[in-house]
């Protein structure tokens, strides 16, 4: 079973829970919103299906409501942020706001945000970035139950630990690559697993390290107790881009990394190295316009590959499916539905698809 909601409705029933759990309405708002432009955007995963957690992780204590960023170094072009564990949602715009600020005063900013609770859709604060005129990268630790095997390795010893990188195209949409470096996100398995269905090979081990196309084995513990792991893109290569972030995004932030063995706690904490550069004060901005657009027009003539319509640049998947998703609403699964009821329950909140 499954239902289709409007956007709006879905802002309006999140906000609720998120307020009941004890935000300021603008900050339950503003939570909503991120979570359900992620639906919009093709990424459930990373969508209002993620509410019941956030719920679970300010009843056990390890997500701050109404917590903002607090400055531990500011030398203009450098920033260490502290997120003290607010919502990622709050505390990662207000880090981007800064950085940008700066950026375009200086040329640029190198800027590390810790301790931040979940972040969401990182590709968000690449679109703020791009949105000035700014090229943004980011290195993006996770830690939480450990979820991905390393390269050669049989369990899970880190996180989806994304990457994205922000690209302002003059005349068009920019260029957002915004990817885990799993071969998939995590709440892309509970999201398969909730509707029931399988994954590719390649994916997923199980419990005891061997291949399996069973969602399940990352999102519910097994016969043993244990779980299975996702594995990560491109074999050694991605492992290493994985490793990367958790080093920049983990380690170099003063958020830390994970070394220790797995726990139930809900709390989702991430790290985040973000690089902001102004091409206007590189002194590039003129050949770097007219280059970039005429490599991207290059790409777009190539012909259509087997099974392909055209050739696509990163973000065009998600404005796209925005643009469907706005028009004809948000499908979601009986399942997720349920777990987003229950979660308005603990708070107090009846969550109703009727009447809205």
């Amino acid at each position: 079973m499954s239902l289709t909601l409007q956007a709006f409705q879905l802002r309006t029933q999140v906000a609720a829970v998120i307020a009941a759990a004890g935000s300021m309405p603008a900050e339950a708002q503003q939570v909503a919103d991120n979570l359900v432009l992620a639906n919009l955007s093709g990424h459930d995963s990373h969508g209002v299906g993620m509410t019941p957690r956030y719920v679970d992780a300010v009843l056990e204590g390890g997500l701050k409501p109404n917590t903002g960023i607090a400055v531990r170094v500011d030398i203009g072009t450098m920033l260490a942020l502290d997120g003290q564990r607010g919502y990622g949602q709050i505390v990662g715009v207000q880090a981007m706001q800064l950085g940008i600020a700066r950026a375009k005063q200086h040329g640029s900013c190198i800027m590390t945000l810790g301790n931040s609770h979940h972040l969401g859709r990182i590709g968000h604060f690449a679109e703020m970035a791009t949105a000035q005129g700014l090229v943004s990268m980011h290195f993006v630790n996770v830690l939480s139950r450990p979820v991905v095997a390393p390269w050669g390795g049989g369990d899970g010893r880190f996180g989806t630990n994304p990457c994205c990188i922000g690209i302002p195209l003059a005349g068009g949409d920019p260029f957002l690559l915004d990817f885990a470096t799993s071969r998939v996100a995590q709440g892309k398995m509970r999201v398969a697993h909730n509707k029931g269905e399988r994954v590719p090979p390649g994916h997923l081990i199980d419990e005891h390290g061997a291949p399996t196309d069973d969602p399940g084995v990352v999102v519910v513990p097994q016969s043993n107790g244990l779980f299975g792991a996702l594995m990560t893109f491109g074999e050694h290569k991605g492992y290493g881009m994985a490793v990367a972030c958790e080093l920049l995004g983990g380690a170099l932030t003063g958020g830390g990394t994970w070394h220790r063995p797995a726990d139930t706690a809900r709390t989702v904490l991430n790290g985040m190295l973000t690089v902001l550069i102004d091409p206007a004060k590189l002194g590039t901005q003129a050949s770097f316009e007219v280059e970039a657009r005429a490599f991207v027009d290059w790409l777009r003539q190539s012909p259509p590959g087997a099974g392909f319509e055209a050739v696509q640049i990163a973000g065009e998947p998600e404005r796209k499916a925005r643009a469907t998703r706005e028009r004809n609403g948000i499908w979601i699964d009986d399942a997720t539905w349920g777990e987003i009821v229950a979660a308005g329950a603990k708070v107090g909140v009846a969550v109703s698809a009727d009447g809205l």
